[in-house]
């Protein structure tokens, strides 16, 4: 008998993120994750109001529609808007809490995010709280460098996880996975649209259809990209 298969729980992760706009680095990594570590589900997780930086520039609804258009074509990665239904701050813990009493407590949650945003952990709302509801899987360059001391030092020493833990258990570890992600930023299309330069390649032909025809990021009608 595979005790591994018998001991694997149903996983679910999430990767966050404004999506301002949602372009192919973001569904790349978000694939990518998936494949590596098995999850059942992959939701990609946009968020409302970031407490930790600036207000996105598109709305809640046109973010919400640029991630429908651009995963309407393939069933790898879901949509999970309930940090858009939120009024105020989004705090990833009010989110991880949500959703394990949604789900139970024998699946398997993981949020994803990047090195730099575990860096910063420390000054999480109820940083606490995260491992006790969630694993966390940080997504970090070829040739990352992890702190040796401090408070996120030693999560990663109590707390560190196998792809395989991540399966078979429902909370509790820390994971750093290497992956090289693709070039491309939010920023960088905004900045290309505002300059009336094409970001076609970039992210999806939808996506960018949906930008021109409600002239996001500096579009004007008299010409977009």
């Amino acid at each position: 008998m595979d005790t591994s298969a018998s001991n694997r729980r149903r996983s679910i992760a999430l990767f966050g993120g404004t999506f301002d706009p949602v372009h192919f680095g973001h569904l790349r990594m978000a694939l990518e994750l998936r494949q590596a570590l098995g999850f059942d589900q992959m939701r990609l997780l946009p968020c409302r109001q970031p407490h930790h930086r600036q207000s996105p520039r598109a709305s809640v609804q046109q973010r919400r529609d640029m991630l429908t258009l651009a995963l309407e074509k393939g069933g790898e990665l879901q949509l999970d808007e309930r940090e858009l239904h939120r009024a105020g701050p989004t705090f990833t813990v009010d989110t991880l809490e949500d959703l394990r009493a949604e789900l139970g407590t024998e699946v398997s949650i993981s949020f994803c995010m990047g090195l730099d945003s575990l860096l910063t952990l420390p000054s999480w709302h109820r940083r606490e709280r995260l491992l006790q509801v969630a694993h966390l899987v940080v997504v970090a360059r070829p040739g990352w460098r992890l702190p040796e001391d401090g408070e996120v030092a030693r999560l990663l020493r109590e707390h560190a996880g196998t792809r395989a833990q991540i399966r078979e258990e429902a909370q509790g570890r820390l994971l750093v996975c290497e992956q090289t992600p693709l070039p491309i930023s939010a920023s960088q299309i905004r900045r290309l649209l505002a300059q009336r330069q094409s970001p076609r390649f970039l992210l999806p032909a939808a996506v960018l259809q949906y930008i021109e025809d409600n002239q996001l990021y500096g579009i004007t009608a008299s010409g977009g990209s």
